[in-house]
């Protein structure tokens, strides 16, 4: 019985998905540490990850709480946790707030400046939820909640900004965006018939997909420009061009006409590409 609820709070969250982050913050981790006055603390990368995992758990949790009721009303969605009744409005809540007071309980003990800006963060993820009530800028507001990853880290080493990690961030906020319009595609009518906010909706399909196109294009622009900026070696160079290979391939499987791949786009795809790209990229940084 508690195997089986865990399972579902873990279901309920998409545990699975933090393939997408993840690996940018242990990029931003690994750029931390490499510099001079830093050095490789196991502990410190042990709450680095568990800031994630909290800050990510309060985000989804909260935006299966603030949806429940567009969940059910959603053929693609009506068998999601809450709107089935596996697990309670109520107890979906109490894991946000669980989940964002470990988020900061836990940032008290990494340094100052990710305590106190550990508020905003949140401000930020939780607060994607509620955009596409308003604004068909959310797929952007959810890239900027997944793009404090690598930047997060690297104050989580250094305790200080630089334009390194900052790359990374921007480019984060366009992949993250760009993938989001394609996982928005197949709402795009129920979308509309409830007044909710998408660019596949206020744009169609074609439209969404051309913003997709140029947005991951600047995810591009950005990650070779990191690799200018420091410099990288070949290894880094090899991570950009497989990152970019799979990048490209989304676009080559989702049509406007043909959505049967969009969930090979968006999970399967990203999470490899976020995957093996911060291993080139960690590789090259500890070469």
């Amino acid at each position: 019985m508690a195997l089986k609820k865990i399972t579902n709070y873990l279901s309920l969250v998409k545990f699975s998905h933090t393939v997408f982050a993840m690996p940018f913050a242990l990029i931003g981790f690994t750029l931390g540490v490499n510099q001079p006055e830093a050095h490789f603390d196991i502990m410190l990368l042990a709450k680095v990850i568990l800031c994630m995992i909290f800050a990510r758990t309060s985000a989804m949790a909260f935006n299966r709480f603030i949806d429940r009721d567009i969940d059910s009303k959603n053929d693609r969605t009506r068998n999601r946790e809450i709107p089935a009744g596996v697990v309670s409005s109520t107890s979906a809540l109490f894991l946000v707030i669980l989940s964002s007071l470990a988020f900061i309980g836990t940032t008290w003990f990494i340094n100052s400046i990710c305590f106190y800006l550990s508020p905003v963060a949140l401000i930020v993820v939780l607060g994607y939820s509620l955009t596409k009530r308003f604004t068909w800028l959310c797929h952007l507001v959810l890239g900027i909640g997944l793009s404090l990853a690598p930047i997060g880290a690297y104050l989580a080493v250094t305790g200080k900004f630089d334009w390194v990690p900052l790359f990374f961030s921007f480019a984060v906020i366009c992949w993250v965006s760009g993938f989001d319009i394609i996982y928005a595609l197949q709402d795009e009518e129920f979308d509309r018939s409830l007044k909710l906010n998408s660019m596949p909706v206020a744009f169609g399909k074609k439209g969404a997909l051309m913003i997709s196109t140029l947005l991951h294009a600047i995810c591009i622009f950005f990650i070779v420009r990191a690799g200018i900026f420091l410099p990288f070696g070949n290894i880094y160079w090899a991570g950009v061009l497989v990152f970019t290979g799979l990048v490209i391939y989304q676009h080559l499987i989702v049509k406007p006409n043909d959505l049967s791949k969009v969930n090979l786009a968006f999970f399967t795809t990203n999470g490899i590409a976020s995957i093996i790209f911060a291993c080139f990229v960690i590789a090259d940084l500890l070469s």
